[in-house]
């Protein structure tokens, strides 16, 4: 049972977690603190076998959510303070731990009343912008792109969002991208540096320790991508009205949203993000690697002025207010 001997303190998403199962992906804590997330290995089967019927795969209530991965695991969230997780006899570690720091942890957020946005959150001269986009639009490759220009990563998939004193604010997640074999060829990376996500596919972890943001940021846009037939990159501001639309598409896993009675809070929510910050929809090309020309247009749209650095290289930035 791929189960750690000793529990293991890591830091992620705003929580101190206490984990049986190793995630080696996280930050550890050396030091002994309080935790405010738990996950630990539990016998699920009865309990599944009673609450779920026949060919579903989900249950959620208000504060509690178990979930079955065939050929992987049960797992249960529980108040936004435990994770369980029943790993079946075929699991593999690497499949375990995406589906915790993936749906289990978009769980914990909204059992938490924080938004998890699904995308990838930048920080670019002190502000977190969020990429969001359905599967394959190019979140983690454009992130990816941007960061090469000198900027850090937030989060990439989960993007825990909160509003403090009308300010939305986007919490750090983990040191870690997950990109395509057609990303890295596009950057020019070698996969076998890189683990797959998933033994046999063709997603790699790439760690970015350093190029990771540490720290809570204010939320100034949210940009949509979308892949769209012909050849030219189109960059339309969302209005206001329209954008709360936005951050239900993109949302982690919202068909929760109604099932956990959080339908009033999550359009307060949206309500007030929209207030505040700028949307966009950011339309590429389907038939080419575009990533760094979404960068030098997203860039220039922001008014943004920063050069670009090699690692290990530090430049001053330059930025106008949006």
């Amino acid at each position: 049972m791929p189960v750690t001997s000793k529990q293991i303190m890591y830091t992620a998403f705003g929580f101190n977690i206490m984990s049986e199962l190793s995630l080696p992906e996280l930050l550890e804590i050396n030091h002994k603190t309080d935790f405010d997330l738990y996950i630990q290995q539990k016998d699920l089967l009865d309990e599944w076998n009673v609450k779920t019927v026949q060919n579903r795969n989900f249950y959620v209530e208000a504060k509690e959510c178990l979930f079955r991965i065939p050929n992987v695991a049960i797992y249960k969230i529980e108040n936004g303070k435990r994770i369980y997780f029943h790993a079946f006899d075929e699991a593999e570690e690497d499949q375990l731990r995406l589906y915790i720091l993936g749906t289990c942890m978009g769980s914990v957020l909204m059992q938490r009343k924080i938004l998890p946005l699904h995308g990838s959150a930048v920080e670019i001269d002190g502000k977190a912008y969020a990429v969001v986009g359905h599967s394959g639009a190019g979140k983690s490759t454009t992130a990816s792109a941007i960061l090469n220009r000198g900027f850090q990563l937030v989060s990439d998939d989960v993007i825990p969002v909160t509003v403090e004193n009308g300010i939305p604010m986007v919490t750090p997640a983990y040191p870690q991208q997950k990109l395509w074999q057609e990303s890295l060829d596009g950057f020019g990376m070698e996969s076998e540096r890189y683990r797959p996500i998933i033994n046999r596919e063709s997603k790699y972890a790439i760690p970015v320790s350093d190029k990771f943001y540490s720290k809570k940021l204010p939320l100034a846009g949210i940009i949509e991508l979308e892949k769209v037939d012909g050849e030219e990159i189109q960059f339309e501001q969302i209005e206001k009205l329209h954008g709360l639309h936005t951050i239900f598409n993109h949302t982690y896993r919202n068909f929760m949203i109604p099932r956990m009675g959080l339908v009033d809070w999550h359009f307060s929510v949206s309500a007030q993000i929209c207030s505040y910050i700028d949307l966009y929809t950011l339309k590429r090309p389907k038939s080419r690697f575009t990533a760094h020309e979404l960068t030098d247009l997203l860039l220039s749209k922001l008014e943004v002025h920063k050069v670009g650095k090699t690692v290990g290289t530090i430049t001053e930035s330059f930025s106008q207010p949006i």
